[in-house]
């Protein structure tokens, strides 16, 4: 039971305590004006301690290379069965075609997933089907640094070959995966599951396979897709779950471990229609998500420091404006979006680099391009004072 007041657990966060997650679903049921404005103040401090001022983007294309999927996800309008209209399953040459694109324009990173396809193999094995995907792409392109294939898809390879986690992601990574997307993770509570995504991964093996990762030095990204049927329990469970993870792999030295937090406001406009009418609404709630994405800063600040928005699900305005409640990353270009822009998402399917550093500077902050590991590029910070670049 949270019995302190509001200035209490905040000053507790600024402190860089670790909040309870009762203390997490007590700022979360606030509704008082003046006390969610103490709640984004509180974050955006928090987030000036720990990161500064700069806010980064990473140079990326984004890489749906088959929305061809066993699954029936009750909140994806992107996935089709093999022989259903819109059905797709982008060639090798493809592939090479569109990272060549991104590298002309700058991009330090492909970013790519796809839907679970029972086809997809390679001399008889779903993971040589993926390793020929990285090693074409790395042949081509050595430096560029591939963030694929979340934690379902590593489980769907391992159970088709009938090997272990460990082998999966160690056969990527030899072959050049660098980090793993965080996507899958939804809500970590398997009630919620049950009803979104009844066929995935349940919340430990998720929290296994990425626990795994971390062992053995892939780096992940951590997501929560939100505002739909979840609970503010079951919102601060799914942070607590992310937070005891980082706290491991820290305390037991992994070589890896989370490198940001992103929030992945739910979008329903195209959703099959079950959830959609159990939902009532379309489009993400902005205020909801901030008020969120605060909480997550206060409540995981202190193990993971990098909080991102996504443009693609809250446009363009509303990630700037989550840059002053608590995040301190814009996200990527990602120059072509599928999943959530099937959906319905109105905030495009991708930005330039001026677009993403106009934002940032339009709050008088500046603007730093990274890597996909937080790693700062190049060394000049881009000030808002001064806006020109390397890259055009």
């Amino acid at each position: 039971m949270v019995t302190q007041t509001i200035d209490t657990i905040l000053d507790r966060a600024l402190a860089r305590q670790d909040l309870s997650e009762a203390e997490g679903v007590w700022l979360l049921q606030q509704r008082d004006s003046e006390a969610i404005e103490a709640i984004r103040q509180a974050a955006d401090q928090l987030r000036q301690q720990q990161v500064g001022e700069t806010v980064t983007y990473v140079i990326n294309r984004n890489i749906n290379f088959t929305n061809i999927c066993e699954q029936h996800c009750s909140f994806c309008a992107f996935r089709r069965d093999a022989d259903e209209a819109g059905a797709y399953w982008l060639s090798e040459s493809t592939m090479l075609e569109k990272t060549a694109e991104a590298v002309q324009v700058g991009a330090t990173e492909i970013c790519m997933q796809g839907g679970l396809n029972p086809a997809a193999k390679q001399n008889g094995r779903s993971l040589d089907f993926y390793l020929q995907l990285v090693r074409s792409i790395k042949q081509a392109f050595p430096h560029l640094h591939l963030h694929a294939f979340s934690p379902q898809e590593v489980q769907f390879i391992a159970r088709e070959d009938g090997l272990s986690y460990a082998e999966v992601i160690a056969a990527l990574q030899a072959a050049g995966v660098g980090s793993m997307p965080g996507t899958a993770a939804e809500v970590l509570d398997d009630a919620v599951r049950k009803v979104l995504c009844p066929e995935k991964i349940d919340a430990a093996t998720w929290l296994e396979i990425v626990g795994t990762a971390h062992r053995l030095g892939m780096f992940n990204t951590s997501t929560m897709l939100s505002g739909h049927i979840e609970t503010p329990v079951q919102q601060m469970r799914h942070l607590g779950l992310l937070r005891s993870l980082q706290q491991q792999a820290i305390e037991r030295n992994y070589p890896a471990r989370f490198t940001e937090f992103i929030l992945l406001p739910f979008v329903g406009q195209e959703a099959p229609k079950p959830l959609r009418r159990r939902v009532g609404r379309d489009q993400p709630v902005l205020s909801d998500a901030l008020l969120l994405m605060a909480v997550a800063r206060l409540f995981l600040g202190n193990w993971i420091v990098n909080h991102q928005p996504s443009w693609v699900k809250l446009g363009l305005d509303g990630a700037t404006t989550a840059l002053t409640w608590g995040c301190n990353d814009i996200g990527g270009t990602l120059m072509e979006e599928h999943i959530t822009s099937m959906a319905g998402a109105q905030g495009g399917t991708c930005r330039t680099v001026e677009e993403l550093r106009s934002a940032i500077h339009s709050l008088g902050r500046p603007a730093q391009q990274r890597d996909t590991l937080y790693r700062s590029l190049p060394a000049v910070v881009d000030h808002p004072h001064h806006l020109s670049s390397s890259f055009s």
